[in-house]
């Protein structure tokens, strides 16, 4: 896709997702929009890392999972070289678990793919304006968690996960082996065992099956919603 221009004063906006179709669908949707224009897209961490890079786009849209790569570990990765770069987490992963991390690595926004056309705009919109977007359940869940410091939670085992915990375990529960997950987040075999055996601890699971099930498990429920 042709890098946009910048004498017409739209806003450029670089889209990341690891399916063609959905980068299309926000092209068609911004494209249409007269203060606003996708100027590059790229499918994994990498060729975004560098493609946002060169062209320094306005604001950038990401997903959660990408091609061989996380969308956190992404946002981190462009917050280190471009503090002041606003970025749009669009994601079909659960707001309830995804939302705050997103937040927390530096994204000023976090939008589920199913919400209407109208509804993802308006979150660019609000972000390219300096806000922070969030649904209201989201919003009410940072307070309570805000408000609650020192005093014993509700959270579910998985939420008391790291950003790469979870990232493990979710690449477990796509069937990879720890090797390919060693190689996928750039890490040693040895590193994604100490991984699997605080996953173990933090969610009181006994033994490597019972992980994976677990982690397959999940995944499926996390791809059914």
């Amino acid at each position: 896709m042709e890098a946009g221009t910048r004498k017409d004063n739209r806003k450029q906006i670089f889209v990341v997702d690891d399916h063609p179709i959905v980068r299309r669908g926000f092209a068609m949707l911004i494209n249409q929009e007269n203060d606003l224009t996708v100027c590059g897209e790229a499918e994994d961490v990498q060729p975004a890392f560098e493609g946002i890079l060169a062209r320094k786009p306005d604001l950038v849209i990401l997903d959660i999972s990408l091609k061989s790569g996380s969308g956190i570990d992404l946002i981190k990765s462009l917050k280190d070289h471009l503090p002041y770069l606003p970025i749009l987490v669009v994601s079909m992963h659960d707001e309830f678990l995804y939302g705050e991390r997103a937040i927390r690595a530096g994204a000023k926004g976090y939008v589920m793919k199913q919400e209407a056309d109208e509804v993802v705009v308006g979150a660019i919109r609000h972000v390219l304006n300096g806000g922070i977007y969030l649904s209201e359940q989201i919003k009410e869940k940072m307070l309570l968690a805000m408000s609650n410091r020192g005093r014993p939670t509700q959270e579910s085992p998985i939420e008391r996960l790291s950003d790469r915990e979870l990232e493990v375990f979710r690449l477990l529960g796509m069937g990879r082996g720890t090797r390919q997950i060693a190689e996928e987040i750039n890490v040693s075999i040895k590193t994604v065992e100490s991984y699997r055996a605080r996953i173990k601890e933090k969610m009181s699971i006994d033994n490597a099956t019972e992980l994976l099930q677990q982690a397959v498990l999940w995944v499926q429920h996390e791809q059914s919603h």
